[in-house]
């Protein structure tokens, strides 16, 4: 599996933004009343290939947020960006979210709606056409962009793996 090795280990040294996808407003019916909490879908990147995703949940808005970061925080992977796009077309599906990413030339821009424009941008692509099939839920559209996004290998990733020059990658 090539998504295998691209965990980012440390967290220290990078510059991480956040991008808060979804909220949610969940109520728990008690015989005391109805009450009400907050779940937040958070996408983290340093827009330079690397992003992760975090759900926390809690009675006040601020503090699902505050917790949705720290988790994201702790499963980051890293994701080769040439030249502002993909190096090549990828789909995924987690659940019943399916995708689809295409690269595209410089300047058109990210085409992609809603959870997966989150994390595209937080990964730092900016030119990308993208389609999201099936379930618009957006625990399972980030979940299967990240997916996707995990599978991409870049030229020398494939390189190494063959064990092989960058040269004979390209002549194959």
């Amino acid at each position: 599996m090539a998504g295998i090795n691209n965990r980012v280990k440390s967290t220290n040294d990078l510059e991480l933004k956040d991008r808060l996808v979804a909220i949610n407003r969940v109520t728990k019916v008690t015989k005391g009343g109805r009450t009400f909490s907050f779940s937040a879908i958070v996408v983290v990147g340093n827009e330079d290939g690397i992003v992760g995703w975090g759900l926390g949940k809690a009675s006040e808005v601020t503090a699902a947020i505050a917790k949705g970061v720290e988790a994201a925080k702790k499963n980051l992977i890293k994701v080769p960006v040439l030249k502002g796009t993909i190096p090549h077309e990828q789909s995924a599906k987690f659940s019943g979210a399916q995708v689809f990413l295409k690269p595209a030339s410089h300047g058109t821009g990210v085409k992609a709606g809603g959870a997966m424009r989150a994390v595209l941008e937080s990964v730092g692509i900016t030119d990308v056409l993208a389609k999201s099939k099936g379930s618009s839920n957006p625990h399972n559209l980030v979940k299967a962009t990240l997916a996707a996004l995990s599978e991409m290998r870049d030229a020398s990733m494939v390189a190494q793996n063959r064990g092989i020059s960058m040269e004979k990658v390209f002549k194959g």
